[in-house]
């Protein structure tokens, strides 16, 4: 049975704090909050659109230079990506992908982007890093745990 809610994290483990989003979805995981559903990949692309289908909440998480610390909530609109790739897609364009394929409007969406600050390979995850992640692991437990995140969840 497909769980209301999706979180999906993605990174690369093995490049430093791009490990966020795979980091941040484990510990919900491990929280086993009802009506949730976890998934985590290196990147996004064109097949993830089906892991949306009957979902009323999808919370996409990554790792971030550009948002400020310690990270910040979006939500996340059908759009179309503007250079040609199966791989590495944005949260956008795995959501227009999704509306093509259903015909319909996908889930209500959002993006938390989690500050990161150094991502070379081979390095583990810096001490800012850890500390953003713990705030946005916080705040996403109140916001998953309390219904909070109401209207779109099932309560």
């Amino acid at each position: 049975m497909t769980a209301p809610i999706l979180v999906f994290g993605w990174g690369n483990p093995a490049r430093g704090d791009d490990a966020l989003g795979p980091l941040f979805v484990e510990r919900i995981e491990a929280l086993k909050l009802p009506d949730i559903d976890c998934l985590t990949d290196f990147q996004l692309q064109v097949e993830h659109a089906l892991d949306l289908a009957g979902r009323q909440l999808v919370l996409f998480v990554d790792a971030s230079l550009a948002t400020e610390p310690p990270f910040t909530l979006n939500p996340v609109a059908p759009a179309r990506n503007t250079h040609f790739s199966s791989h590495a897609l944005s949260p956008e364009a795995v959501l227009q992908v999704y509306a093509e394929l259903h015909d319909q409007e996908p889930p209500a969406t959002f993006q938390l982007a989690i500050r990161g600050k150094t991502f070379e390979l081979g390095s583990g995850l810096s001490a800012a890093a850890r500390s953003n992640l713990d705030a946005a692991c916080d705040w996403a437990w109140n916001w998953l745990n309390t219904g909070s995140c109401q209207p779109f969840a099932t309560k």
